[in-house]
């Protein structure tokens, strides 16, 4: 749903394969908030600019290195003041989307923030990438990768009143079973829930587990089998179509962005270089 206004423009809708959880991309040049409070955890994470908002008494500043949240039924407002843009993009997390991110962090108990304002430089960077990835082009891996990644850091570093979330453990073999499955089933449209299964982690620890031993994300790591499995069908002669679908990839548009970003080139000028 988009709001026409040329001062003040933003967009709000549903995230893609996620239950509970909404969003809202705005671009106010004017616009103020009147006091209000949302049946959400709320989010957001400003690109350009900045705002005043107030809440819990007090007064201060959404801009670019700040992150802000507010618990469900939490009052607050806001106005442009200082800046004269502000561009920010938002979730709305609530009912299933809460409860799928606890179940993913292996936690049962809502989290309470006692805090309105987060500035981590990493953390704000984190809730951009994936707020923008699910205003992009489908992949639900790494939609669901970024989301546990980002909701379990804040929830990690910030959240009260619940059980403390479990890391992922140290011993590099818990991964083993993963790996086979993700060797195995490349081609199949893999879930981290699928993963973490076999290896008894939580997607959160799963993930934790994977940047301590490889360095890696579990999407980019099967990013990686699959790139592997399409240069072996480009080698036996398939078409780079047939090649995007058969390693795993949703289509050929995202085989060759991929292909391109680890190889410097595409798919077609493998298989021209190939050829002469």
């Amino acid at each position: 749903m988009a709001r026409s206004d040329p001062r003040n423009t933003s967009r709000y809708w549903h995230a893609p394969g996620v239950p509970g959880m909404d969003m809202l991309h705005a671009d106010f040049t004017t616009h103020d908030y009147a006091p209000h409070v949302h049946d959400s955890l709320v989010v957001a994470v400003t690109e350009v600019g900045g705002s005043e908002f107030r809440s819990r008494g007090r007064t201060d500043v959404a801009h670019t290195q700040a992150l802000l949240v507010f618990n469900p039924g939490e009052p607050h407002s806001g106005r442009m003041a200082g800046s004269p843009r502000w561009r920010y993009r938002s979730f709305y997390l609530a009912g299933q989307g809460v409860q799928g991110v606890l179940t993913s962090l292996g936690i049962d108990q809502p989290q309470h923030f006692t805090s309105n304002v987060f500035r981590e430089p990493d953390l704000i960077a984190r809730f951009l990438a994936l707020h923008r990835a699910l205003d992009g082009e489908p992949d639900p891996l790494l939609h669901q990768e970024l989301l546990v990644r980002s909701f379990g850091a804040l929830f990690a570093a910030h959240g009260q009143a619940g059980p403390r979330v479990p890391h992922a453990p140290s011993d590099a073999r818990v991964l083993a079973p993963v790996l086979d499955l993700m060797r195995e089933g490349h081609a199949e449209r893999l879930t981290l829930e699928q993963m973490g299964q076999v290896a008894d982690l939580t997607t959160f620890q799963l993930i934790g587990a994977f940047h301590r031993t490889l360095g890696l994300t579990p999407h980019t790591y099967l990013t990686q089998l699959r790139l592997r499995a399409a240069l072996r069908q480009l080698d036996a002669g398939q078409s780079v179509a047939e090649a995007a679908l058969t390693s795993g990839f949703y289509d050929q548009s995202a085989l060759n962005k991929h292909f391109k970003r680890t190889f410097g080139m595409t798919p077609l000028q493998y298989v021209r270089a190939r050829v002469n």
